[in-house]
């Protein structure tokens, strides 16, 4: 499966559209992380913890989004679009990852 920001893909031409396609993770986060992450921004660097957090949501919204892409028979998902929210606040704090695109058929 082919799964592109753009809204094309080289070399192919897009046969049909089959709609937009989306995928959804919400992941808590804990207590420590929260308190590392807050020491890191006090003295520099980066937090390792929430960077993983955020790559597996990307990850599982991601492949949400490729399989009902490939329910609908699609070869493509164009047009990705990634978005990030926090939810919550003080000791509970959720990252929701949404991403959605337009699943195609590609002809020769």
């Amino acid at each position: 499966m082919i799964v592109t920001t753009t809204e094309s893909v080289e070399g192919a031409r897009i046969a049909s559209y089959l709609g937009i396609v989306s995928g959804d993770a919400v992941l808590g986060t804990n207590v420590f992380k929260d308190l590392f992450a807050s020491i890191r921004d006090v003295v520099g660097g980066r937090a390792a913890s929430y960077e993983k957090v955020l790559q597996d949501g990307k990850d599982m919204a991601i492949a949400d989004m490729i399989a009902r892409a490939k329910e609908l028979g699609a070869d493509a998902v164009v047009g990705v679009d990634l978005d990030y929210e926090v939810i919550g606040g003080d000791s509970k704090t959720l990252l929701m990852v949404s991403v959605n695109g337009t699943a195609v058929t590609l002809g020769g």
